[in-house]
Parts: C-alpha cells; structure tokens; sequence
C-alpha cells in the first residue's frame, strides 16, 4: 500500500533553515509528481512546492527563492529545504502524490518558527 512518512519538522526562530524529507513506499516513486502542501491554522491547505518525475520544480510565491524541493529516486524520497524561515511559515507541512484517480497524503510534520 502507498506510505508517505514526513521527518524534519519542529521549532526554530525566524531567520533559520529546516529540512523537511518525505520516505514513500508503495507506488513507482521516480515516475510520480510529488508535492509538499501546508495548512496553517484556520487556513486552508496550499501547495507549497512540486517536483516533476524529471526534476522541474515550482514554488509558491509566498516560498519562492527561500524553499527548495528535491528528490531522490534511489531512495524513494523528496525532501524540502527551507532557508529563511519566517513565523507565516508556520504550519502542519504534509506530502502527498496523486496516483490515477487516488490522492494520498503524509501524517504531516508541525513546522513552528517562532522567537
């Protein structure tokens, strides 16, 4: 069955750098798109970033030029790099894939930047 399982998350002041990573099981990794959505409290879900079974990547404005997506094909992983946290940043980070007419989704990690 598809697994998504997020790592990396926790508290950090504003200013630093997490690194979020994604480990999926259960379906042809190096042939799907993989996103990485958010929900901030009382806000709903956005995409964050996707990256393309060839490696095209595209952001949201809001993470433009301070977040960066990428994957590993060997291990079945994506991974998100974030510089420059900001508190708005602050939310529960979730990966997903959608595979034909199924969407799955992580148990999400809580990504807190605070002072």
């Amino acid at each position: 069955q598809v697994q998504l399982v997020e790592s990396g998350g926790g508290l950090v002041q504003p200013g630093e750098s997490l690194r979020l990573s994604c480990a999926a099981s259960g379906f042809t990794f190096s042939s799907a798109v993989m996103n990485w959505y958010r929900q901030a409290p009382g806000k709903q879900r956005e995409l964050v970033a996707r990256i393309g079974s060839g490696g095209s990547s595209t952001y949201a404005d809001s993470v433009k030029g301070r977040f960066t997506i990428s994957r590993d094909n060997a291990k079945n992983t994506v991974s998100l790099q974030m510089n420059s946290l900001k508190p708005e940043d602050t939310a529960v980070y979730y990966c997903h894939v959608r595979l034909g007419l199924y969407t799955y989704w992580g148990q999400g990690t809580q990504v807190t930047v605070s002072s």
